[in-house]
């Protein structure tokens, strides 16, 4: 994966170490869900894509330094860049593999961006359907703090699946408006809603005077999978529902 986050980096301008170190941990942070960013790491890195041929290392820019050794991406890099970037990360699609293609992909079709966000959104379905069983059937064997955070991760991943389906959709509208049609692209239409994919989606209503069809590409809102979605989150006994508070009718409310 590093090698893949240097040459994207490489295709943007030439770097030398230090600039590629702090461009790697803007770009492709390096906590948990990042990759990890050290010298150490970095300059073994360069030495074998050198050895490959994939970057080569060219007269200093101006301001990099005395003795600096700036490196610039070559055509075989191009190639390899690509090869990485489309590689199939597998039906793990974790999230550092995942958060470091999709901050590349601009290089990707649209095709294959749409297939990347769709993997990963399946991924999470799958997820969120094991720990919603986990729970349910051991919730008895679950202290408290143990299942706040099984719900906190839960609805996490809800608005991960919620964020997915955005870029999905616009995505596909994306390829509409450019070229009026996308073939092979399915529609937005195409995409089950968050809670559809984890509960099985319902059949469409057929057209007609009292249905008429639907814009083609809605502009779907974050907040859709949690209207849709049950709450996972304990309600406190005996609260009734939220009223907007005359005062604050954008966002205060009274019991």
């Amino acid at each position: 994966m590093l090698e893949l986050a240097i040459l994207g980096l490489l295709k943007e301008q030439e770097l030398h170490g230090y600039e590629l170190k702090k461009r790697l941990a803007e770009t492709v942070g390096s906590g948990s869900s990042g990759i990890g960013v050290s010298f150490g790491s970095i300059y073994p890195a360069l030495g074998r894509l050198e050895k490959a041929g994939a970057v080569r290392v060219v007269p200093a820019h101006a301001g990099a330094g005395r003795g600096k050794k700036v490196y610039a991406i070559t055509e075989p890099g191009d190639h390899l860049f690509e090869e990485l970037l489309a590689a199939d990360a597998g039906a793990r699609d974790d999230e550092r593999s995942f958060n470091l293609r999709l901050a590349f992909a601009r290089h990707l079709s649209r095709e294959a961006r749409i297939g990347l966000l769709e993997r990963r959104r399946a991924y999470l379905l799958a997820r969120l359907a094991r720990t919603r069983g986990a729970i349910r059937t051991g919730w008895g064997r679950f202290d408290a703090y143990t299942r706040t955070l099984m719900e906190h991760g839960n609805e996490t991943t809800e608005r991960d699946i919620s964020w997915l389906d955005l870029l999905i959709a616009r995505e596909r509208a994306a390829a509409v408006e450019a070229t009026g049609a996308a073939p092979g692209v399915p529609g937005v239409s195409d995409v089950p809603s968050a809670s559809a994919g984890a509960a099985g989606a319902s059949p469409a209503l057929s057209e007609g005077p009292d249905n008429p069809p639907a814009p083609p590409f809605p502009n779907p809102q974050p907040t859709a999978w949690a209207a849709s979605a049950p709450p996972t989150m304990p309600v406190r006994p005996g609260a009734g529902p939220f009223v907007p508070s005359p005062s604050h009718p954008s966002g205060g409310n009274v019991r």
